[in-house]
């Protein structure tokens, strides 16, 4: 968690930003980012420079050439000079002027680095407007701990967090604790190889690499999942070159040394190279647009003809997933019901020709304030075979934020999200919520009771939060697969009362009411 000293400097930042003609959130966040790419590249030729000190070889990898970048009148600069630990002891205008004619453009030039990240910094363009604004975002973060992963994770994922409240780029990012509640239920293990197409700022990636470190810590002591865990176990695809830079940065920032974030135009190209690649799929694409036929990949058309975009990702999971792997994606409620033979065709794939395991019905205040569509989570396995025998579904009523467009938290912070609990020095204590806190906090229930899909939920009656549906009831409602269509109501039994009762009520009222009106006439 971050210090409120260290949120309160965030904010003071971006106001500076804002006061500074920048309005644009992620063009905030891409500037921060790529001070944050200096400082990382900065420590990494520190720690191999230490390395051949100890070791009295030489450097195996150096960031920053020798010599000087030869440009300018005076002959270029020293490479030396643009490493963050001695542009950031300048004055702000020399810092200034270093950083907008010399290591910009240094970084432009760098894609051999190797990393996915430094080939996104080849369109990188410096935007912050004064020297006094970059000196104060320079002295944040040189207060950072940057070896600390949660406290650097942390840092990014609070300035993420404000995309959302900045409203019109709020589709980039899925709130956290949705997150957390997807990772929990498809539980990511050290061989998987996890993919979100649609990937923005990685949210999803990142929430899958938290997981593995607290569940599988074992993953680090082993050479070789350690190696897949930093090289082969992450990608993430999007074709818009900020996101990508945010997204690769994210999770650099969190521990993720080699993620594959790469651009691609999921639904326009065709998926040869990865398809039936990977075993998780984990995703909230855009939705609620069209596509032209002839824009849309082919390979995607073959599996369901539509423009629609919600069921081309689909189409598109499908696709990329290998038989035996799973998927937790989050699609609009038409995607449940709708009556076009794409829709039916798309609902019937997944019933009958692989398994379809649940649905989480969600709140339609979850991603507001800047949707408030209707969604819900898929969860399905590619079996290529069918196997879908009861479907599971869970009526998530409540997140632990209030639903309207301020979404202001309805409980402590430890006891939000899927694990509700604190930490005590490095022991976890967990937090089992009472009935009145799990009214505001369903998360931890649904994750509970999806581990029982296959035993004791099965028994639960349709008036529950929580219920199974046999396949065979699905198949004869013409696949359709919204909660209401299954879901029963208690009703309440009406009080009887005696007619003679309610006549003799009425008279009574009506006397009153005269009396009523003699006083107003009277007063008149």
């Amino acid at each position: 968690m971050l210090t409120g000293g260290l949120r309160n400097k965030v904010d003071a930042v971006w106001n500076a930003f804002w006061s500074g003609g920048i309005a644009n959130p992620l063009e905030v966040i891409e500037q921060i980012t790529y001070l944050l790419f200096l400082r990382g590249l900065d420590d990494a030729q520190t720690r191999e420079e230490n390395r051949a000190r100890r070791t009295g070889k030489p450097m195996q990898r150096r960031i920053f050439p020798e010599g000087r970048d030869e440009i300018g009148k005076d002959g270029g600069l020293p490479y030396e000079e643009m490493r963050w630990s001695r542009f950031r002891n300048k004055a702000p205008a020399e810092m200034f002027g270093i950083v907008a004619d010399h290591v910009f453009p240094f970084i432009r030039t760098m894609a051999g680095a190797d990393t996915a990240h430094a080939a996104h910094m080849k369109d990188a363009r410096f935007t912050i407007p004064t020297p006094g604004l970059l000196a104060k975002v320079v002295d944040l973060l040189a207060e950072i701990p940057m070896e600390d992963r949660d406290t650097k994770g942390d840092l990014y994922e609070y300035m993420l967090s404000k995309i959302a409240s900045a409203g019109q780029n709020g589709q980039f990012r899925t709130p956290r604790h949705i997150i957390e509640l997807m990772v929990a239920m498809t539980a990511p293990g050290p061989k998987d190889v996890i993919c979100d197409p649609a990937s923005g700022t990685c949210g999803f990636l990142v929430g899958a690499g938290e997981y593995l470190r607290d569940n599988h810590p074992k993953i680090f002591s082993d050479d070789v999942a350690k190696r897949h865990f930093h090289e082969s176990m992450f990608h993430g695809f999007d074709f818009d070159g900020t996101m990508l830079r945010i997204g690769s940065m994210n999770m650099l920032l969190h521990g993720v040394e080699k993620p594959d974030i790469r651009y691609k135009d999921a639904l326009a190209e065709e998926h040869g190279g990865d398809s039936d690649r990977y075993s998780l799929v984990l995703a909230n694409p855009p939705f609620a647009g069209s596509l032209d036929y002839e824009t849309t990949a082919k390979d995607l058309q073959k599996i369901v003809k539509t423009k629609k975009t919600e069921l081309l990702f689909l189409a598109l999971f499908l696709k990329l997933l290998k038989p035996g792997g799973r998927a937790a994606v989050i699609v609009p409620d038409g995607v449940l019901f709708g009556s076009s033979t794409a829709h039916k065709a798309i609902r019937k794939m997944l019933v009958e020709d692989h398994r379809l395991d649940g649905i989480v019905k969600l709140p339609s205040g979850v991603f507001r304030p800047y949707a408030g569509v209707s969604t819900a989570i898929l969860l399905f396995t590619k079996t290529n075979s069918g196997g879908t025998d009861f479907v599971w579904f869970y009526d998530l009523k409540a997140d632990g934020f209030s639903l309207d467009d301020k979404r202001t938290a309805l409980l402590p912070a430890e006891e939000q999200g899927v694990n509700p609990g604190r930490h005590e020095g490095s022991t976890f204590v967990a937090h089992t919520l009472s009935e009145e806190e799990h009214a505001r906090n369903n998360l931890p229930d649904a994750a509970a009771r999806w581990t029982r899909r296959a035993g004791e939920e099965r028994a639960r009656a349709r008036t529950e939060q929580s219920f199974c549906v046999p396949k065979a009831e699905i198949v004869a409602a013409c696949y359709d697969l919204s909660l209401n269509r299954y879901k029963e109501v208690v009703h309440e039994a009406a009080e009887h009362r005696a007619p003679k009762n309610i006549i003799a009520e009425l008279r009574a009222l009506e006397r009153e009411i005269a009396v009523g009106l003699d006083e107003l006439e009277a007063m008149l």
